[in-house]
């Protein structure tokens, strides 16, 4: 643990080479990232949520993969298929791109929900099932996925079972005017990622979720998730709560947080900064709510409000 708030700090220095002007994103990907979460990035075009992906791909030394969702995109695509070899009178099975240590999903929501299912059991379990076999992904395995919230034309909402895979969603937002100078004069010749580096391996990677386990989380604490995720599921703006699931989810979330801030325990306000991204798209909303204008985000917040923090 004493070396992981360095390769922690290292990793969002390397990120922010190429991603100016968001340190929270980055710090979010990052917990997430060491906890062993998934993230799904919803943004607008242009934001930079595939380059972030790629960056952190070029900041670890670990095998990256890339899909493009698209409409004819089918589940064999990501896992893999089966294929009858002449020679041997035999099927060998070729494995998709989901065999890998990084996976960026560029635009998830563009593809069926057939094709979307077939990451559930990637993302929830570390494996997948391909012609009634078990199949081990690679550890550690991380999924990012994006999708941009402004087309609708052609794209397929996330199922609710789904979307309670990813730890966070988050946006990155448009940085300020004098960042965006900044980001047009750092790529007037050659792109930041082109120059990254990794800054750690595997290894580290893995030691990073060990030392994530071992920050330390009082009862209180506990309970002060278990209250929050509580809260959504009272009769109010929310139809449908988050899982339990959730509840730890945050609780790895906050722990590495603590982590990033190299304390060696969970403080209320880790679990206040992470609670919205990593609600907020777990819960439903009310048909009343919804007509109202309110947001997942928003609604997620004031319940947020109403829980009392522990002393």
């Amino acid at each position: 643990m004493d070396r992981a708030p360095q390769q922690l700090a290292a990793l969002q220095a390397n990120l922010a080479r190429v991603i100016l002007g968001q340190p929270t994103p980055l710090r979010w990907l990052l917990a997430a990232f060491a906890s062993g979460g998934h993230v799904l990035l919803e943004d607008m075009p242009g934001t930079g949520k595939t380059t972030l992906a790629n960056a952190l791909a070029r900041s670890v030394t670990a095998s990256f993969k890339r899909v493009q969702f698209t409409a004819d995109l089918l589940p064999s695509d990501i896992i893999g298929v089966s294929t009858f070899d002449p020679r041997d009178q035999a099927f060998h099975f070729h494995e998709g791109p989901v065999f890998c240590n990084i996976l960026l999903a560029d635009e998830i929501n563009r593809a069926s929900p057939r094709t979307q299912s077939a990451l559930l059991e990637a993302m929830a379990e570390g494996q997948v099932t391909a012609e009634g076999v078990r199949r081990v992904l690679p550890d550690p395995f991380f999924v990012v996925a994006t999708q941009n919230p402004i087309e609708s034309a052609g794209t397929y909402p996330l199922p609710e079972a789904q979307l309670d895979r990813f730890a966070l969603r988050f946006g990155l937002g448009y940085v300020s005017v004098e960042e965006e100078v900044e980001m047009l004069a750092a790529q007037g010749k050659t792109h930041p990622l082109q120059s990254l580096g990794p800054v750690c391996g595997l290894e580290d990677v893995q030691g990073l979720r060990r030392a994530v386990a071992e920050v330390r989380i009082s009862p209180e604490i506990r309970r002060y998730v278990v209250d929050i995720v509580s809260a959504t599921r009272a009769p109010g703006a929310i139809r449908i709560g988050a899982s339990p699931r959730a509840s730890l989810s945050i609780q790895k979330l906050a722990q590495a947080l603590a982590l990033i801030d190299g304390e060696a325990f969970v403080r209320p306000e880790h679990v206040r900064e992470i609670v919205v991204p990593a609600l907020a798209h777990r819960v439903t909303l009310d048909a009343h709510a919804r007509f109202g204008g309110a947001s997942a985000a928003e609604v997620v917040g004031a319940t947020l409000a109403k829980v009392a923090i522990p002393a």
